[in-house]
């Protein structure tokens, strides 16, 4: 298969009053598995629907592998196959028929239908319920379908907007891990959209993170985890510790804060802010540890009194939500066999690593 970049250069589209998208630009690489990622309303199905074709912007361009798409130019034209949400299967259409559509519509040979369509459904080892109809499919089966239907007609780009939202955790965890690896067989480029951010992460190559019509970051899951560019994307990718805190001063490489409440904070940082400069604290819930009140302390660590007011158990880690001064803080500890020794109500120690804090201005 040809691999195919797509990039889209200032896409603006309005609905009315309403700005949709606000200047967008983003690049995929060629065979990339590429995540659009955001909260509802924050324009990443309407940014689809435009590479698609099946929106229009009203500036900007979009281009795949190089060449700048018409604005009236159909998705096959443009080489593109898209999968929806509610997988828009024909209902009283066998499997075969539904794979088949997009070909018929096409005015291929019947013989060379017949070939995609059969090779298609082993790949997605559907060809036993050929015969089927979507109505007698469960919900993974009927997601295979719409992929099959889509990959029949060999785009070169792959779009899916939210495919996988309608189905059960397990059965949403076995087909994303189906999904990946079929993409990553074919080598097709693909771009999903999702509001889910486990899905984005664990499937992704790079991950473009947008809110209100606005890219805010693009980069890899793990670039976009340990160095958000914004405190949006701090707080949407993954869980994130906010704190409200003011400068005090630039000494020995490190940034002295003061957290109301709290007192002062030394972190790692540069000279960018000022004193007296109104910051954002963000730490993650790994990055802070838990003693007992009156155990020693590790000197790497910042020290602060709290007290455990919940525990929510997550299988591999708990976390403990404290309340330091007027904060609650988050905090993930590794789960053991056993009772826990930071009960609810319980005194506590928070330890901050400096090096694992980031800075925002406010």
């Amino acid at each position: 298969m040809n691999r195919v970049s797509v990039s889209c250069e200032g896409l603006h589209l309005s609905y009315g009053p309403v700005v949709v998208l606000d200047g967008v630009s983003l690049t995929t690489a060629p065979g990339e598995f590429f995540a659009l990622l955001g909260p509802s309303g924050s324009g990443k199905s309407t940014l689809l629907r435009v590479i698609a074709g099946f929106a229009r912007a009203r500036a900007g361009r979009v281009c795949i592998d190089g060449r700048e798409l018409r604005p009236d130019e159909p998705a096959w034209a443009r080489g593109v196959g898209m999968v929806f949400q509610d997988h828009a299967l024909w209902p009283h259409l066998t499997v075969r028929d539904n794979v088949a559509f997009g070909l018929v519509e096409r005015r291929l040979p019947r013989r060379d239908i017949d070939r995609r369509v059969g090779e298609v459904l082993d790949q997605m080892a559907m060809g036993a319920l050929a015969a089927r109809r979507p109505g007698e499919l469960s919900g993974g089966q009927r997601q295979r379908v719409a992929l099959a239907r889509t990959l029949v007609t060999q785009p070169t780009v792959l779009l899916l907007d939210e495919p996988l939202s309608s189905l059960d955790r397990a059965l949403r965890l076995q087909m994303r891990q189906e999904l990946l690896a079929l993409q990553r067989r074919l080598g097709i480029t693909t771009i999903f959209v999702t509001h889910d951010q486990d899905e984005a992460m664990t499937t992704a190559d790079r991950i473009a993170v947008l809110d209100e019509g606005r890219v805010q970051q693009i980069g890899t899951p793990i670039a976009l985890y340990d160095y958000p560019a914004t405190p949006f994307v701090a707080s949407f990718v993954g869980t994130m510790n906010m704190l409200a805190a003011q400068v005090r001063d630039f000494r020995g490489g490190k940034v002295q804060l003061t957290v109301p409440g709290w007192g002062d904070l030394a972190v790692e940082g540069d000279a960018d802010f000022a004193p007296g400069r109104a910051v954002t604290a963000a730490i993650r819930p790994q990055a802070l540890r838990l003693e007992v009140a009156d155990a020693q302390q590790d000197a790497r660590y910042s020290w602060l009194p709290g007290q455990v007011s919940s525990i929510e158990f997550h299988g591999a880690f708990a976390r403990y939500w404290v309340q330091v001064g007027p904060h609650a803080v988050a905090v993930d500890q590794p789960h053991h066999a056993g009772l826990s020794k930071f009960p609810a109500g319980g005194d506590v120690s928070v330890g901050i690593d400096p090096a694992l804090v980031r800075l925002f201005a406010r």
